[in-house]
């Protein structure tokens, strides 16, 4: 029978897919775009001339808005009906060692600082794809709808819970992206916005190891992360989760993370795909992107997740072109199951299915499985169960996702011998269930390590960093300090009154300890003989000078938090409400620098801000922006102050001079209970691209970070590689003469595209007396033609040199990273012209230019 619970499955109907290909019209806000679509359901041909349904009127009005760019409309909504279905094949090319290897998770290639291996990944699915099919082949309906939907809010022992079912034990999900949530014994690690400051893969790959160590020692199957949303909005709350505002850095940072967790035994979770930049109106407003920014920014690190073996997404709560993500089948069946040939399950956020239909388009799973906390129903669960019956709904489709997720934990090993489920997340106090298990290890050294190295000095002027045993130093500022009722007081870690080491919201964890500047600079004080002194008062000024005045070193410390928006933090709604440092810090710092000569910066932030009010003063001689370290915050803060730690932090995102310079601004005002339109009108010019595009001179660019050395660049040398796949031959033959790459299942992560086609190689020279770590960064620049951004992010690596020694460094470059998106082939192509590139210390600070011999 029909569901009491049905909505309107809200999907474009010109992308469903089919078996064969069927040529259809893209509407895009570029214009009409022919193309040929693949997929797995009976096809379905239309254009923008289709009638569609939707839940509102077809007329859209003007929004209230904090800037342009936003307007109210309806959800694009397809009428019920049957659905046909045939699973998308498994990759079948054959591994080739020791580039494209065959690889298991549990066994990932080695981390390098240029990355060479391509890991094949396919063996494994297909292994795990054969038990999960004969683990269900006994399985009824009802059995398999199970195995497919949560048991409900707060009604098992980890944030979201499938039951067991016969032989199955069931699965545990739990937040966060760096830490293991609502548990003791656990380690805060730095947020993934800091891990990708140190532009360090290595360091990336081992935080993802050691996260991934303490979820599997909790007992919990899938760890609800990474986060890679891409930062779209400087003041987005959520940004700090992931990995700053370049599709590329983002998308290496979360490839090595997936690695690393995976390594650890715990399935990862890639989210939030897809779009979901803000958090006001998270639920209710739809990202309206062209096909091209999709496929080139905020796409990309999926696709590495993919190529990572990422075991599930998590679909977002937002729309995409008007059509709910989690209800997106251009999205989840084209582009992330077809295109990028994703083996593993689609899982919702907590509580964003909208339909039983949602299955057809994509969604393997429901969390946490009622429609609504405590609402005792649910879209998939009975209604799924009858969706089958009646037809809607095909049984193959329903054995594709109950073996999807199955074949996840197959494919992690977690049939054999894995731990069970040791805590309550809902109850801390239930002694029967939380067994305490001490998952730490030594991980406060690495928490230690990441802290220092994703730390940016930002300005150091006169020799003022690193301290030499000064005579006396002063710290100001509440950020200084521990919290006053420790470093958990706030629910979610929604405030801070105390040293800022993560945001607020689902994303974090509780802190086990959490060291404060105060006792990090104490420590190194009491060997260097220093008196320390300090007054965390963020309001009296006049205090914070007098007490400045005289001191040799006055240390000011200031932050800014954001979070999710289900938590409000002194009027910010999860988004920041601006780019102002918290707690007075701008009149604070003032005031200590016109009083002290040789005052020094601290800023822990979650994101940029805008530091023009201080940043020129003749007395601040030294910047250092810490980001959010986790617990051992104030070590690394101290370790990069004396010079224990030489900085080699490198910014994510672009420090603006002022908010209107970025290229996008966060939307804080709607219509009633409207959809909110939020076009994505900047297109492929996010944070630098856009600042490169448009001539404006930032404070302090995307890359940018000072070193207490100097490094410099020689011998620049770019060759061919000879390609390894014999198989795919006539496809590099296509590329090379400008054809896209086809329309096939795994198209976007085949090993011709991604395997390595150029090296470049250099020398970097320490020219310094001191010993550091230089992070140099390659920029393509492609011809006019292509219409890009003027320099594009495509590799980096880091290097330790010794004093006045000279290293050859190597980045490679696969036909990928020289690639645009055809939005008409719908593939990936040369463009036409040379393609040149930069190798430099930041975005804008180019040491080296070549060109690609193609």
């Amino acid at each position: 029978m029909l569901s009491k619970l049905l909505s309107p499955l809200c999907i474009i109907p010109f992308v469903l897919g089919a078996p064969a290909p069927s040529a259809v019209t893209l509407s895009t806000p570029g214009g009409n775009v022919t193309a040929t679509i693949l997929g797995p359901y009976s096809p379905v041909t239309t254009s923008s001339n289709f009638p569609l349904t939707s839940t509102a009127s077809s007329a859209t009005s003007s929004a209230s808005a904090s800037t342009s760019g936003a307007s109210t409309t309806g959800v694009i909504t397809i009428p019920l009906s049957s659905y046909s279905f045939t699973p998308y094949p498994t990759p079948t090319l054959n591994p080739r060692p020791p580039i494209y290897p065959a690889t298991d998770p549990l066994n990932p290639p080695s981390v390098s600082s240029d990355p060479q291996v391509v890991p094949d990944f396919a063996p494994a699915w297909s292994a795990a794809y054969q038990k999960a099919k004969y683990l269900i082949s006994d399985y009824t309906i009802e059995e398999k709808v199970n195995i497919t939907t949560g048991v409900g809010w707060a009604k098992g022992l980890c944030i979201g819970n499938i039951p067991p079912n016969k032989n199955f034990p069931g699965l545990c999900l739990e937040d966060s992206p760096l830490a293991v949530r609502s548990v003791d014994y656990a380690t805060a690690f730095p947020a993934g916005i800091h891990v990708a400051s140190t532009w360090n893969r290595a360091l990336m790959r081992a935080r993802g190891l050691a996260l991934g160590q303490e979820f599997k020692g909790k007992g919990v199957n899938i760890a609800l992360g990474p986060m890679m949303n891409m930062g779209r909005i400087a003041q987005g709350g959520r940004n700090w989760e992931g990995f700053g505002a370049d599709p590329f850095l983002t998308g290496e940072s979360a490839y090595e993370t997936i690695l690393g967790l995976q390594n650890g035994g715990v399935q990862a979770t890639a989210k939030h795909f897809i779009n979901n930049e803000q958090e006001h109106f998270r639920t209710s407003e739809s990202s309206n992107v062209d096909d091209r920014t999709q496929h080139e920014i905020y796409a990309h690190p999926f696709l590495r997740s993919v190529m990572a073996g990422v075991s599930s997404v998590m679909c977002s709560y937002n729309l995409i072109n008007e059509t709910y993500a989690c209800n997106n089948d251009k999205m989840l069946n084209d582009i992330l199951k077809r295109e990028y040939g994703f083996q593993g399950f689609v899982q919702s956020d907590w509580q964003a299915t909208r339909s039983t239909l949602s299955a057809v388009a994509g969604l393997d799973m429901t969390m946490p499985g009622d429609t609504t906390f405590d609402s005792g129903d649910s879209y998939f669960g009975g209604n799924l169960t009858d969706y089958v019956n009646d037809g809607y709904i095909s049984m193959a489709r329903l054995d594709d996702m109950a073996t999807r997720i199955i074949a996840a934990w197959y494919f992690l090993h977690q049939d054999e011998a894995y731990p069970i489920t040791n805590f309550n997340a809902f109850n801390s106090k239930d002694e029967v269930n939380n067994k305490h298990v001490n998952v730490q290890a030594d991980h406060y050294k690495l928490v230690r390590e990441i802290g220092a190295s994703g730390t940016v000095l930002l300005k150091n002027e006169n020799g003022a960093l690193p301290l030499n045993k000064p005579r006396n130093l002063v710290l100001i500022g509440s950020d200084a300090g521990p919290g006053k009722f420790g470093p958990n007081e706030f629910p979610g870690q929604g405030g801070s009154d105390g040293i800022l080491a993560m945001g607020w919201g689902s994303g974090t964890g509780d802190f086990p300890y959490l060291i404060s500047p105060l006792e990090g600079i104490q420590e190194r004080a009491r060997q260097d003989g220093s008196s320390v002194f300090w007054d965390f008062d963020d309001w009296n000024t006049a205090l914070a000078g007098n007490m400045a005045y005289g001191e040799a070193v006055a240390l000011v410390f200031t932050n800014s938090d954001s979070g999710e928006g289900y938590i409000t933090v002194n009027g910010n709604e999860g988004d920041r409400k601006n780019l102002t440092a918290w707690h007075n810090g701008d009149d604070l710092i003032l005031a200590v620098a016109a009083q002290n000569n040789n005052t020094i910066v601290v800023v822990n932030s979650v994101g940029p801000l805008i530091i023009e009010p201080w940043i020129e003063h003749p007395n601040i001689t030294a910047v250092i922006w810490a980001g959010i370290q986790g617990q051992e915050a104030g070590n690394a803060i101290a370790d990069v102050l004396y010079g224990a730690y030489n900085p080699s932090g490198r910014l994510p995102y672009t420090i603006a001079k002022d908010v209107v310079d970025y290229p996008a601004q966060l939307i804080t005002k709607g219509s009633g209970s409207d959809i909110v339109t939020i076009d994505y009108t900047e297109g492929l010019f996010v944070d630098y691209r856009h600042f490169d595009q448009a001539n404006i001179m930032p404070r302090f660019e995307f890359g940018f970070g000072l070193s207490y050395t100097t490094f410099a660049y020689s011998d620049l040398c770019v060759t061919p590689i000879q390609s390894s796949d014999t198989d795919q031959e006539d496809l590099i033959i296509a590329w090379e003469y400008g054809k896209a790459s086809p329309i096939a299942e795994g198209s976007s992560t085949a090993l011709w595209l991604h395997e390595p086609a150029f090296r470049v190689t250099f020398e970097v020279t320490n020219t310094g007396p001191v010993s550091g770590t230089e992070i140099p960064q390659l920029y393509i620049h492609h011809p006019s033609s292509a219409s890009e951004p003027p320099s594009v992010l495509k590799g980096f690596t880091n290097v330790e040199i010794s004093p006045y020694d000279i290293k050859q460094v190597s980045i490679t470059l696969s036909r990928y990273d020289l690639s645009i998106w055809d939005v008409i082939a719908q593939g990936w192509r040369k463009p036409d012209g040379q393609i040149s590139l930069s190798i430099g210390a930041s975005s804008r600070d180019f040491r080296l230019q070549g060109d690609i011999p193609i």
